[in-house]
């Protein structure tokens, strides 16, 4: 099932429509096909529809995380970002708080804390919005 179906079955499961607008942002999403915040997604879809506005965008993003369509990770100049997230392999984001740079890890490293966190707490770690801060090696390099 594509993101897209996907996404019409959830909103469809809510009373919900697949609007042109919608549309228009899930394909922008799957064109950029990185991070993007708000703002950028926004300016990509005004090259095909330059009547959909940023609230649009804001409010469908908030939509599309709601049914864990998309993630969103906040940057160290504290805007959003948002990728889809079957488009991608499970992975945990790093991110450098120093120069802002963000790496993508595979999860496979993280299977015994996701599965304390399952024993110990009863928790369910959600991977797919995983955020880890810290120093990339560049920052690393430089500091020493």
């Amino acid at each position: 099932m594509s993101c897209e179906q996907g996404f019409f079955k959830s909103l469809h499961g809510k009373g919900l429509r697949l609007t042109p607008q919608r549309k228009e942002i899930l394909s922008a999403l799957h064109e950029l096909d990185q991070l993007a915040t708000a703002e950028e997604i926004f300016q990509y879809t005004q090259r095909k529809s330059p009547h959909l506005d940023i609230s649009t965008v804001y409010r469908t993003l908030e939509l599309l995380k709601k049914f864990q369509i998309v993630t969103c990770l906040q940057g160290n100049d504290g805007q959003y970002r948002y990728e889809l997230v079957h488009t991608h392999a499970p992975h945990v984001h790093l991110v450098c708080r120093l120069c802002g740079r963000v790496l993508e890890a595979a999860i496979d490293s993280l299977e015994p804390f996701v599965s304390c966190m399952q024993g110990q707490y009863g928790f369910q770690v959600d991977v797919n919005s995983l955020s880890v801060g810290g120093l990339c090696r560049e920052c690393c390099a430089r500091m020493r």
